[in-house]
């Protein structure tokens, strides 16, 4: 599932290599807690034309999401020109959260990004995911095996 947005046309800057690892910490927590996969794209060179939740798509089988044994991976996906994001969770996490998940998840990034605050935006859409993933997805006897990489994609 996709929420799609134009965070308002407050300038943001590019996420550098410190907040990429802020990022990646925040992942790094979130997935403690659950089977669940985070992955956090940035993509400044995606196509300007293209709707946010498409190039989301496109990620999210590109990096190989679908292939988490209980399907519930979530890729946010963040175009920082265009000033654009989307959501995306596959089907065993859609199927617990429902729709009104992913409009708090974007609700929730779009208060900091709107303030100007991409970074902050970013960690609290990771930590929202990683509160629910949790909730249905608990670490099954003690095997919390990392299934995709944590680390932001550029």
């Amino acid at each position: 599932m996709e929420l799609s947005s134009n965070p308002g046309q407050r300038q943001t800057p590019l996420i550098g290599p410190e907040a990429a690892q802020q990022i990646q910490a925040a992942i790094e927590n979130a997935e403690n807690l659950t089977s669940g996969e985070i992955r956090v794209v940035i993509d400044p060179d995606g196509n300007k034309g293209e709707d946010p939740y498409h190039e989301a798509v496109k990620w999210f089988h590109r990096l190989g999401m679908t292939r988490t044994r209980q399907r519930n991976a979530v890729l946010i996906y963040i175009n920082p020109h265009t000033r654009r994001y989307a959501v995306v969770g596959d089907e065993g996490i859609h199927r617990c959260v429902g729709t009104d998940f992913w409009k708090r998840v974007a609700e929730v990034m779009h208060t900091h990004f709107y303030a100007g605050n991409l970074l902050t935006g970013i960690i609290e859409g990771v930590r929202t995911v990683g509160e629910s993933l949790a909730q249905y997805f608990p670490i099954d006897g003690g095997d919390n095996t990392n299934e995709l990489p944590d680390e932001v994609v550029y």
